[in-house]
């Protein structure tokens, strides 16, 4: 593990592992960087792979008060420490990338998750519920309201993950909840961000993930003056670490 620090002086804790130019990769909501560990492993013979924890989560920092600008920051910070050339976003981390408007050759992003026609409406008053769970210091309560609201995991799941030891884990993370939901402003595809993102981006798709998902990719590919959107088997929301290495290799080391 090495750490940088942001502009605000936020540390931040990354890996970097492999050989070759380098590739950040950009975590969604409740994953830190050790959920890129199979990721990294099937990138590192191309790339030297760098994983960090977003702001409030894992063993890096959390300086107060949040903006979402702080956020880009981070990244320019992990980017310029690593001499990184493209970066791969995740879910609502996509959100992180696309804002920053950092100076990557490529980029790529992997579903994120903006409500287009066929998505499930927004759980009322997310943000703000979001906000009260962790001002009340109920961080179990964000959680649960991201798993069976936003998400749409069964409650009885959410049960089960509550008796189990990875359950104090995700609370310790929940307060950055509200930093994505922040990041993904209202949900709808930002047209007019997107319309002035000038690098060749990549949208990805998993075929077992819900047609709205699928939809939210193509339709942020169409808005990028240079996006391409491509769909890959895969599960939930996921594409396979091997999959995602092939394609990103030939996506970012093509001329």
């Amino acid at each position: 593990m090495d750490k940088v620090v942001s502009k605000d002086g936020t540390e931040l804790a990354y890996d970097a592992i492999g050989s070759g130019p380098g590739l950040v990769l950009v975590a969604g909501a409740f994953t830190g960087r050790g959920y890129f560990a199979e990721y990294a492993e099937a990138l590192s013979s191309a790339f030297t792979v760098v994983a960090y924890d977003r702001r409030g989560r894992g063993d890096s920092g959390d300086t107060v008060p949040y903006a979402v600008e702080r956020e880009w920051e981070d990244l320019e910070a992990v980017r310029s420490a690593t001499d990184a050339r493209f970066a791969c976003a995740f879910s609502s981390g996509s959100m992180v990338l696309l804002q920053a408007g950092l100076p990557f050759e490529k980029q790529a992003v992997v579903e994120p998750p903006f409500r287009v026609d066929g998505a499930p409406p927004e759980p009322e008053r997310y943000l703000e519920r979001l906000q009260e769970y962790v001002a009340a210091g109920n961080p179990g309560g964000a959680a649960e309201l991201f798993m069976v609201e936003a998400v749409g995991q069964p409650r009885e799941m959410v049960e089960q993950i509550k008796q189990s030891p990875m359950w104090a884990g995700l609370e310790a993370m929940a307060p950055t909840l509200v930093y994505d939901a922040l990041q993904m402003r209202d949900s709808a595809v930002p047209v007019e961000l997107l319309s002035s993102i000038p690098m060749p981006t990549l949208g990805l798709y998993s075929s077992a993930s819900p047609e709205w998902l699928q939809r939210s990719v193509c339709e942020t590919a169409a808005a990028l003056p240079q996006g391409s959107v491509e769909g890959h088997d895969g599960t939930f929301h996921t594409v396979p670490p091997e999959t995602l290495a092939r394609v990103l290799e030939g996506y970012f080391l093509s001329a």
